[in-house]
């Protein structure tokens, strides 16, 4: 198990810090990831960490920014250390969406995939029982 995995799970709170899944629900720990990957001149300095569900951290891979199709500009990734969740997501907790509200939640959305049907199926789910967000 990653050394930093219980700082920056408690600071977590124990949620993917992208797309807000509650770790529980899962049969194995999240994974501690790279905000700035290392082979982009990221630290292991616990400001550069972030927990991560298995599929967001799969689809961020060593990127840290990307074109938004909806707002057609290039943006930076959500940041977990310098951004707040509630300035760029909103969730429609009807259909159990992550809607990206700026340009910078668009593109985390875009390119996490935040929206797949398996996602969203999830995220209705956790959202009946009340563990979302």
């Amino acid at each position: 198990m990653n050394p930093y995995y219980t700082t920056v799970a408690q600071r977590a709170n124990h949620r993917c810090e992208y797309c807000k899944a509650p770790e529980v629900v899962f049969n194995f720990p999240f994974e501690v990831e790279h905000i700035v990957p290392l082979s982009r001149q990221g630290s292991n300095n616990e400001a550069n960490l972030a927990l991560a569900c298995r599929s967001c951290n799969l689809r961020k891979g060593n990127r840290t920014s990307g074109l938004s199709t909806r707002f057609n500009v290039e943006a930076r990734f959500f940041h977990p250390r310098e951004d707040q969740w509630g300035d760029h997501f909103q969730i429609n907790a009807e259909s159990g969406e992550v809607i990206g509200i700026t340009p910078i939640g668009a593109v985390t959305v875009e390119y996490l995939e935040m929206n797949s049907p398996a996602q969203v199926a999830a995220r209705q789910l956790w959202i009946r029982l009340n563990l979302f967000p």
